[in-house]
């Protein structure tokens, strides 16, 4: 009957009205240092172990190399072409000793900043270790990473850091990137504005440690860097 209908279905409805809306919510982008959480220190440790990830029980598709896909459907010219708009052409040379994917830099724009705040990914990665890039208390700034796809497509690339203090982790943050095929220009991925933290307790040095990675859990690139959050530029 109607009546004994809506009252098995009514339990139901009250209970998925409480769900979130957005069940993958913890991979969204977390703030770079900016959800620092103070305590009388000046620190607060986070749970998770510094290699933790989101599982999100997403299954990646077959991997197929890019001549494998555009040798597909040879015959469907309407297709080829579509192929061709997407995926654009194989670049001509390819050095055979270059990785699929190399990051390149990593920057900090600031329009406040004195000036660039970027960081040579290609050189010696260690050396990075020892230098300190800065930035204002308060201000905005968005992250932008370079990087080339030379040979195959990569699906769900995404930049990953944990950000330390006195040796103790106080924030994570995840930027999914995206997928990409090959070509000769680099690619050029932007964040979302983001504001540095401010207050004498979340001044001083936080040590980064970075991570470009895909759906495959490989290791395209991996860099430990430092950031010091001072009251001016000049300090």
């Amino acid at each position: 009957r109607s009546s004994d209908l809506q009252e098995c279905v009514r339990p139901a409805a009250k209970a998925l009205a409480y769900l979130p809306a957005q069940p993958y919510w913890p991979i969204l982008l977390s703030r770079f240092v900016g959800n620092i959480m103070a305590d009388k220190d000046g620190l607060k440790p986070l749970e998770q172990d510094p290699e933790d990830e989101v599982d999100l029980k997403y299954k990646a598709p077959e991997k197929k190399t890019l001549q494998e896909i555009q040798a597909l459907d040879k015959d469907d010219e309407s297709l080829m072409k579509y192929k061709q708009t997407l995926l654009g052409s194989i670049p001509a040379t390819i050095d055979p000793n270059e990785p699929n994917i190399k990051v390149t830099r990593l920057t900090l724009v600031c329009d406040q900043a004195p000036g660039p705040i970027t960081m040579d990914l290609t050189g010696d990665l260690t050396a990075l270790k020892k230098q300190e890039y800065c930035l204002k208390e308060g201000v905005e700034y968005k992250v932008k990473i370079c990087f080339k796809v030379n040979r195959d497509i990569v699906s769900g690339l995404k930049y990953l850091h944990n950000t330390f203090r006195k040796g103790v982790r106080v924030d994570k943050a995840v930027y999914m990137v995206g997928s990409y095929g090959p070509r000769a220009e680099e690619y050029e991925f932007l964040t979302p504005v983001e504001e540095a933290p401010k207050g004498m307790l979340v001044r001083g040095c936080y040590h980064i440690k970075s991570k470009f990675t895909d759906d495959d859990k490989t290791d395209h690139l991996s860099w430990e860097w430092n950031l010091q959050i001072k009251k001016d530029w000049k300090d």
